[in-house]
Order: C-alpha cells, then sequence, then structure tokens
C-alpha cells in the first residue's frame, strides 16, 4: 500500500501568509505597533480610533489576536510580573519587517479606495432630493 504525501507545511507562501495574518484586527496591531511597545489598553484603544459607532472589541478577541501574533512570531509579550498585571507588547524583528508590508497595504487602500466610495456619492447624489 502506498503512502499518503503530505503537502509541506509552507507549501504556498501566499496561503502561509494569509493564515499568519487572517483575523479582524492584526494589521491594525502591527501597524499600532510600528512606533514602540504598547500595553493591552493602548492596542485596544488605538483599534476604536476611526470606528464608525459605538464598536467594542471582545477582549477575548483582542487577547485571541494578541496571542496569535506572538505564536507567528511578530510580536513579543513582556509579562513585568507585578500586581496590578503590567504587559507590554511589542514588535519582534520579524514583525518590524513586516511594517513595509502594511504600509503598502495602507496606501494602496488610500489610493484606490477613494475610488471606490466615488461611484456611491454620485449615486447618493442622484438620489437626494433639490
Amino acid at each position: 500500500m502506498a503512502k499518503a504525501r503530505t503537502a509541506p507545511a509552507c507549501g504556498c507562501p501566499v496561503a502561509a501568509f494569509q493564515k499568519m495574518i487572517s483575523g479582524k484586527y492584526k494589521l491594525r496591531i502591527v501597524w499600532d505597533l510600528k512606533d514602540g511597545p504598547r500595553r493591552y489598553g493602548e492596542i485596544r484603544s488605538g483599534l476604536l480610533r476611526g470606528m464608525a459607532g459605538s464598536a467594542e472589541i471582545a477582549p477575548r478577541v483582542l487577547s485571541r489576536e494578541l496571542k496569535a501574533l506572538a505564536e507567528s512570531g511578530l510580536i513579543d509579550r513582556k509579562d513585568f510580573g507585578v500586581v496590578p498585571p503590567k504587559v507590554e507588547y511589542r514588535l519582534t524583528r520579524k514583525g518590524r519587517t513586516f511594517v513595509p508590508v502594511v504600509a503598502a497595504i495602507k496606501d494602496w487602500g488610500a489610493r484606490h479606495l477613494a475610488e471606490a466610495n466615488a461611484p456611491a456619492m454620485v449615486a447618493a447624489e442622484w438620489r437626494a432630493p433639490l
């Protein structure tokens, strides 16, 4: 009987990259940490900036995203072992090499999202009463 072949763990770099950064907040967390270490509350408030409405980030979700980023080697978690708890997050060397990628995504979004929103704004003008 022939052995089943298993695909290598990182057979496709795009798929591996997508898995590493998938999640609602990971790119924004990395972008927020580019300026230096942040504590949990600072990261949370940074993610809430610019969000419409009364959006809240569940602590469990944010903790899960931070843990996944630490496991992927993009961020480092430093626990100071004091009461009350003090934990700091910072980009690792690998994480700092990822910042230009996030910057390119940000620049692409700034260029192309304005174009994508333009037809919606024109359509709204047509529906607006005179």
